[in-house]
């Protein structure tokens, strides 16, 4: 049942979700240690004793015999939609791409900024008892548009030792054909560190349970991680002219992610919300993981009446959802007082799920209320940048006195002294 609940009591919820995490950072990292020492032994061992799969017999490298069996077990309708859901994905990451630049001032000074892509990054990828074909696409085609070489995918395999077909159609449709059989933290540390056979990469991105959240926390610094991201999350804002099963559906589809995962209603019609009520609970009955959207409602959800739409925008920015549906007439008024969120859904046909498989920005999105400083997974989070400076000596007599007297103020006379030589050497001449 979906409970009718305040504002504040919303917020003390969602934020327990990820607290009291010590014991399980405790296992994370003697998994990582273990990994870092024993190397491809300790990914088998682990991936044995948590998945029940032999990698001896299964293989731990996907060959091009698996993909190309995955191919024909895939029906023409799922390649055309995963296809075409690639093709979505690309054309929105094109826009974001962005090209290194110069200036050059009237005296030569040059200054600039070079972009590049990362040789090598590693994409998680969660698996085992579900298939996300769709978190393969969502983090394989912003890094293939960025340019990266080398993409190694992990996920964990199915009891079969297996990898779902749609999964591994996704990958080669991406472009990605360096596949590994591996999950949990024990991925993390084969990426972050290396193994015998698998070589270390510069950044880990993409979705995972607990498990994967906390060791990407533990080996950053050893490499990049795009985010820190938690269970699933949706608010829906509603007014008066909102279909309650529509809501529902929408509260319903997140509530399905995971029992951890937060659905919440905020509208200031109280007729609404009673109405919203019953039917989560009747579109409940019928749904397959009803008893994981049953757990996540009861613990994580909500139904919160507020006095005003203002307040209902004010309560969203607090809790900095995942994912933010404006069900409102006129969404476009609104969209300016949304301040934290990691995706933005306007207007009644803006279902939460065309941004899960189709309409092209990433799903992978902060969570947890990181929207009040992450972005979004991007092409920008495969690329750095490189400050270009190149001066002449008109600039740096120019500027030279101002820099010494700040490098002295700062106690740092090797600073001032390189300075100086400049300076005396451009007066000599």
């Amino acid at each position: 049942m979906l409970p009718v609940l305040e504002g504040e009591e919303v917020r003390r919820r969602w934020a327990g979700r990820l607290l009291a995490q010590e014991e399980i950072a405790t296992k994370v990292r003697a998994i990582i240690a273990d990994v870092r020492a024993g190397g491809q032994v300790a990914v088998e061992r682990y991936t044995r004793e948590l998945d029940g799969v032999d990698l001896k017999k299964a293989g731990f490298r996907v060959t091009a015999g698996e993909i190309k069996a995955a191919y024909e077990a895939v029906t023409p309708e799922l390649r055309e939609a995963i296809q075409k859901a690639r093709d979505n994905i690309a054309a929105y990451h094109r826009r974001e791409l962005r090209g290194s630049w110069m200036e050059a001032d009237a005296g030569g000074t040059i200054l600039g900024q070079i972009c590049r892509p990362l040789k090598r990054v590693g994409l998680y990828v969660p698996g085992g008892t579900a298939a996300y074909p769709s978190s393969v696409l969502m983090t394989a085609v912003p890094a293939r548009v960025a340019g990266v070489e080398e993409i190694a995918l992990a996920t964990p395999p199915r009891r079969d030792g297996t990898l779902p077909p749609l999964l591994l159609v996704a990958a080669a449709e991406a472009g990605v054909r360096e596949i590994y059989k591996m999950g949990g933290a024990q991925a993390v540390a084969a990426l972050a560190y290396g193994t015998e056979e698998v070589a270390p990469v510069d950044k880990i991105a993409g979705p995972g349970n607990i498990y994967v959240t906390l060791a990407k926390k533990e080996v950053y610094g050893a490499v990049d991680i795009d985010m820190l991201a938690g269970p699933s999350e949706i608010v829906v804002i509603a007014d008066a002219g909102a279909r309650p099963d529509w809501v529902a559906a929408d509260l319903l589809s997140q509530a399905e992610h995971d029992a951890l995962a937060g659905a919440v209603l905020i509208t200031p019609e109280a007729g609404l919300a009673r109405a919203v009520v019953e039917e989560v609970a009747r579109q409940l009955e019928t749904l397959p993981r009803r008893e994981i959207a049953a757990r996540s409602l009861a613990n994580y959800g909500a139904c919160v009446v507020v006095p005003h739409l203002e307040a209902a925008l004010d309560l969203a920015n607090a809790l900095a959802p995942e994912h933010l549906e404006l069900y409102v007439a006129d969404p476009w008024s609104w969209l300016g007082r949304v301040e934290n969120a990691g995706a933005i859904f306007l207007g009644p046909y803006s279902s939460e799920p065309l941004g899960d498989y189709w309409a092209g920005p990433s799903h992978v999105l902060p969570t947890g209320g990181t929207a009040r400083f992450y972005s979004p997974l991007s092409v920008t989070t495969f690329m750095k940048k490189i400050s270009l400076i190149a001066a002449g000596p008109a600039y740096l007599k120019a500027a030279g006195s101002l820099i010494q007297a700040l490098a002295r103020a700062e106690g740092l006379e090797g600073h001032a002294r390189a300075i100086e030589l400049r300076l005396e050497e451009g007066d000599r001449k």
